[in-house]
């Protein structure tokens, strides 16, 4: 027996919500739930990230994805030492560049989710979705930063 998958099992947590912000709400709350039966507690650096990427994806999903009478749909990875965060709506337009970032003027009073997503994951991206119509922005969060600090690159 390979002793990697003794100490790294993968674990995976898929879920389709409604497109709502109570549905965002749900898939947040579900995420750390999640990543603390994983052996993640609530109060860890990667519960924390981890959760508040999924959150904002979320958020985006709902209102920059949105599409009536459609879910969204969150997966949640954990392999060896990442944990992989995947929301996918069924909009195919508006999909984010990770290569053109910019900050909002100073008194908008949104633009800033997927500054956050770059700055607190190790990678993220969005590749089109596998199971139908539209997107998914997925975020990875090094599991290895468990004993210190916020993952990410300060």
């Amino acid at each position: 027996m390979d002793t990697d998958q003794i100490t790294s099992p993968v674990c995976e947590f898929a879920m389709a919500f409604t497109s709502t912000r109570r549905g965002a709400r749900l898939a947040r709350r579900l995420v750390s739930n999640r990543l603390d039966a994983w052996g993640h507690p609530y109060d860890s650096p990667v519960n924390e990230t981890v959760t508040l990427l999924a959150a904002e994806l979320s958020a985006n999903a709902v209102s920059h994805g949105h599409v009536p009478g459609r879910d969204f749909h969150l997966r949640l990875t954990r392999a060896a030492d990442r944990v992989r965060v995947e929301v996918s709506d069924t909009r195919t337009e508006r999909r984010p560049d990770p290569r053109l970032l910019d900050l909002p003027d100073d008194e908008s009073e949104s633009g800033r989710g997927l500054l956050l997503v770059a700055a607190l994951s190790d990678a993220w991206g969005v590749h089109d979705r596998l199971s139908g119509p539209g997107k998914t922005v997925w975020a990875e969060v090094s599991a290895a930063a468990q004993g210190g600090g916020w993952p990410g690159p300060w």
